[in-house]
């Protein structure tokens, strides 16, 4: 029993199907077709071609979501991006000081470190990554070696060469993401100290190019992206329409209008254009609630 049709081409490794019809099993149920032209009902073809029962459809939606970052990947060549948020009921992510520490309770902190460990890469803006300065890494018991590749959006390269996201660049994997027209000796000096850049183009120095942005951590094999904010990021990744999922914790406190807000000003002028998204889960988080959202196109 797999999730996907077993591959029937040579990638990175021999065709899945080639070691199960050498093992002689005689039964195999894949969920769904794979959607890569390379496979698209090749491997079912082939085990049948051999004398192997096949089945498919078994729970297929199940196995789609596991695999919707694949999918998406495939059909899009971009990865799945969920975008974190983690508010007050009012939509808040930090008083007008820029206290944020903590609005969520503990349970809620350790759902988006397993968060983290679920996907491939996990991406901040440089407003959050200079006043938090943060890891970005799973650190559940056991699940260290499951941190995501770290990726800091920052079009005028201001991350501190001595932020942790660079100290540790050697042993957990920074991707810097910027404008391709930046200064090539501080980009010289990220590299050197192990970060990776992604040069993108356009001059845009305070809003990312998004699309471009997600066309290449595809090219690179990422198939799920976790987005942790802050307000300029979010605002980006929602204006182009790039979510995929919302995973937005929500803790019982007010702060009120001068709070800094989930998303800055995306210009949305009519009802009719605004990003639309459905409630597909409630989950109790300790004292929080995480409520799951996918977008309605």
């Amino acid at each position: 029993y797999v999730s996907l049709e077993p591959c029937a081409h040579h990638g990175r490794t021999p065709p899945c199907v080639d070691a199960l019809i050498a093992h002689g099993l005689a039964r195999v149920v894949a969920a769904f077709e794979d959607p890569d032209p390379r496979v698209s009902g090749r491997g079912m073809a082939a085990l049948k071609a051999a004398g192997v029962a096949t089945d498919t459809g078994l729970m297929a939606e199940e196995a789609r979501e596991i695999n919707a970052g694949f999918v998406a990947r495939i059909r899009t060549g971009r990865p799945l991006v969920t975008l974190k948020c983690a508010t007050t009921l009012d939509g808040r992510i930090a008083t007008h000081r820029g206290e944020s520490r903590w609005i969520t309770g503990e349970v809620a902190r350790a759902w988006s470190h397993m968060l983290r460990a679920e996907h491939d890469a996990v991406m901040v803006g440089i407003g959050t990554a200079m006043a938090d300065d943060p890891e970005l890494t799973c650190r559940l018991p056991g699940l260290g070696a499951r941190s995501p590749v770290r990726i800091v959006v920052d079009g005028r390269l201001r991350l501190p060469l001595t932020s942790k996201l660079v100290a540790t660049a050697r042993q957990v994997p920074t991707w810097l993401a910027t404008r391709e027209s930046g200064d090539a000796r501080r980009m010289d000096a990220y590299r050197e100290a192990g970060v990776d850049v992604i040069a993108l183009p356009g001059d845009a120095v305070e809003q990312p190019p998004v699309p471009a942005l997600l066309d290449a951590l595809g090219a690179r094999g990422v198939t799920r992206v976790l987005v942790e904010g802050g307000s300029h990021l979010a605002a980006a990744i929602l204006a182009n329409r790039a979510a995929d999922r919302l995973a937005w914790f929500r803790a019982a406190q007010v702060i009120g209008g001068d709070g800094v807000p989930v998303a800055q000003p995306m210009g949305v002028d009519a009802l009719a254009d605004a990003g639309r998204f459905e409630r597909i889960e409630v989950r109790q988080a300790g004292a929080d609630l995480l409520e799951t959202y996918r977008r309605r196109d």
